[in-house]
């Protein structure tokens, strides 16, 4: 009897870009609804609560009957002007659940949609009820965490790809070696201390994989003592892109509140409670190996109980709330992207900022990261006239130079990339 080949789920398959797509598509649209909630004096818990109901509104929109897992790959949390990580209050914490949104302050709404296992994450930072111009140490906030962002993103890319000129000018810039990780510390340090910002330390990006946004690859910005990234982005791959930067000094301290972020690891522990199994069950049926919330478990008082003894066996892995050690605003990203042979493909993220409403009186110098942010994030599509009609069509779509915000870069990279 024949054995059927194994499924090739890396992005030389067509359908799992498609599915990375069609998650990505739904992070964006449910993290750009949940924008418009954080308004001062609206409850953290309550817009987490809708922005999960969002989630799975959406995802039961697409993949109808098929026999496809699909939910939620990270839920919607919410974070205040200090906190560095992702955080949503629980129902039966009565103090926690009170907590709101202040005029102004630096929130950052994180969340993600994932099919057949595919997970595109996304998180950006809003400015609560910012009306007109963001001036003052807010703007440089910002405009730091975003430039050192679309910094980042271009020094993902692997050396030569976006290449062109002849076969020789083509190899000389393959030959070229990739960013180190600490050259990329080095560089993104630039960025923001220009606008007399910090990266927030262990900031990290991971590799993801199917049914693994914490693969085997990642790259640590300003890592503290004894820290260290291992692996390098290259052709083919996932990465959640993630950049933290602080108004402070970048350090950070585990907060007083309760960790209620968790996700299932691969070990396996011989559970004694039954309370403990029932919530494991629950966990693996409906979460995988997803992160979830507590408040996302049927019955969150006995998930509380639970949730103990699983954390403590190691099944279950818990997400400490950290926030910055001298309570200063701290502005986070986390990008979705796809590196193909076309270049990088942003999936799900931030959407790109109007900067004209961020006024600062600070700016990037260095030369060497402004020719960094000139660089595209993708090929251009073909301008070349071409005999076939058909084609001639396509070429008419060419994109323009890419400019330093990046924002042009998607619709070319979308577009070349579906031939992966």
């Amino acid at each position: 009897m024949a054995t059927e080949a194994p499924v090739d789920y890396s992005l030389a398959n067509p359908d799992t870009l498609t599915k990375y797509k069609t998650a990505a598509q739904i992070s964006n649209k449910v993290l750009e609804d949940v924008k418009k909630l954080c308004t001062e004096g609206a409850k953290i818990l309550e817009i987490c609560q809708k922005g999960d109901k969002m989630l799975d509104d959406e995802v039961a929109k697409v993949f109808k009957g098929k026999k496809i897992a699909k939910g939620i790959s990270h839920p919607c949390t919410v974070s205040p002007s200090t906190y560095v990580t992702p955080y949503t209050p629980l129902v039966s914490d009565a103090e926690e659940a009170q907590t709101t949104l202040k005029a102004q302050e630096a929130v950052k709404i994180q969340l993600g949609a994932q099919i057949d296992g595919f997970g595109a994450i996304a998180c950006d930072t809003v400015f609560v009820d910012a009306k007109g111009a963001v001036t003052g140490r807010a703007a440089d906030l910002a405009l730091a965490s975003h430039y050192a962002n679309e910094l980042l993103l271009r020094m993902m890319t692997p050396p030569g790809l976006l290449a062109s000129g002849s076969e020789e000018e083509k190899k000389k810039a393959q030959a070229q070696k990739p960013y180190s990780q600490s050259k990329i510390t080095q560089l993104l340090e630039k960025v923001v201390k220009s606008y007399d910002c910090n990266l927030i330390e262990n900031t990290t990006c991971w590799l993801f994989g199917r049914n693994e946004i914490e693969d085997k690859k990642k790259i640590i910005l300003a890592p503290g003592e004894g820290v260290k990234g291992e692996g390098l982005p290259e052709v083919g791959e996932v990465w959640g892109v993630e950049m933290g930067v602080s108004t402070g000094s970048g350090k950070v301290k585990t907060l007083p509140n309760r960790a209620t972020l968790h996700r299932r690891t691969n070990t396996t522990y011989s559970l004694k409670r039954q309370s403990s199994r029932q919530t494991l069950s629950e966990v693996q049926k409906k979460f995988g190996t997803f992160p979830f919330s507590l408040r996302q478990l049927e019955d969150e008082r006995a998930g509380k109980v639970g949730i103990v003894e699983c954390v403590r066996g190691g099944v279950v892995r818990q997400y400490e709330v950290i926030g910055s050690t001298d309570n200063e605003p701290v502005d986070r990203l986390l990008t979705t992207i796809a590196i193909t042979k076309n270049g990088l493909q942003k999936l799900a993220g931030p959407a790109q900022p109007n900067l004209d409403t961020f006024k600062s009186d600070k700016k990037i110098t260095d030369e060497e990261v402004l020719k960094i942010l000139e660089q595209p994030l993708a090929k251009p599509t073909s301008s070349k006239p071409k005999k076939n009609k058909k084609k001639k069509k396509s070429a008419k779509k060419a994109a323009p130079a890419a400019k330093p915000n990046g924002d042009e870069d998607e619709e070319s990279s979308e577009e070349d990339s579906d031939d992966e």
